[in-house]
């Protein structure tokens, strides 16, 4: 599958643009984690850091969200279906499952790991962005973002526990892990209306 037959998945799935913008974001990170993490790969072991099939799990992660009625027990199981009917790979349809605890609570390899903390993430930075008077990422720094990681009433919404997983799973520090992410976001800040 390519980026372009994914985004057109995704775009034939999710009605809401908001969370056409979530997908676009957490794709960014992704394709900045799968950079981040090749270039200590020696250090990790073999794996496959492959930008685009990291982008792809980022932008399809919650493409099925609104057809299943935001059910947990059943999130991620439409579109893993879809996409194993257009033959994509498994490790991509397995790291789609990986952020829902409900679907599959292991993560197995830094695919899964990565994505299970960049979609909470990705959200706790768009909210940074939002109470800024022009509403723009531009303004957001890795500060401001930390600071309001440990207000657990901003962004309630945004597990904190599965963004701190950066540092166990990803041998990121929460600090490095919120820059990745915050530069990734700045970078597709027009696609994100921020």
């Amino acid at each position: 599958m390519t980026r372009e037959e994914a985004y057109q998945l995704l775009t034939e799935m999710v009605e809401s643009k908001n969370l056409v913008r979530h997908g676009l974001a957490v794709e960014a990170i992704m394709k900045a984690l799968a950079r981040e993490l090749r270039v200590k790969s020696s250090e990790l072991g073999v794996e496959n850091f492959d930008e685009e099939e990291w982008g792809i799990v980022g932008l399809l992660h919650d493409a099925d969200y609104e057809v299943t009625n935001k059910d947990p027990k059943m999130h991620t199981l439409e579109i893993s279906r879809l996409l194993r009917e257009k033959g994509v790979s498994e490790r991509i349809v397995k790291a789609i499952q990986a952020h829902s605890d409900e679907i599959k609570p292991n993560r197995e390899n830094y695919l899964e790991k990565a994505v299970y903390a960049a979609d909470e993430l990705s959200g706790l930075i768009t909210a940074c962005a939002l109470v800024q008077p022009d509403k723009k990422l531009a303004v957001v720094t890795v500060e401001s973002v930390l600071k309001k990681f440990k207000s657990p009433s901003f962004a309630a919404g945004a597990k904190r526990e599965n963004i701190l997983t950066c540092e166990k799973d990803l041998e990121i520090p929460l600090e490095e892990f919120v820059k990745i992410a915050l530069v990734a976001m700045q970078g597709v800040a027009s696609e994100l209306g921020l």
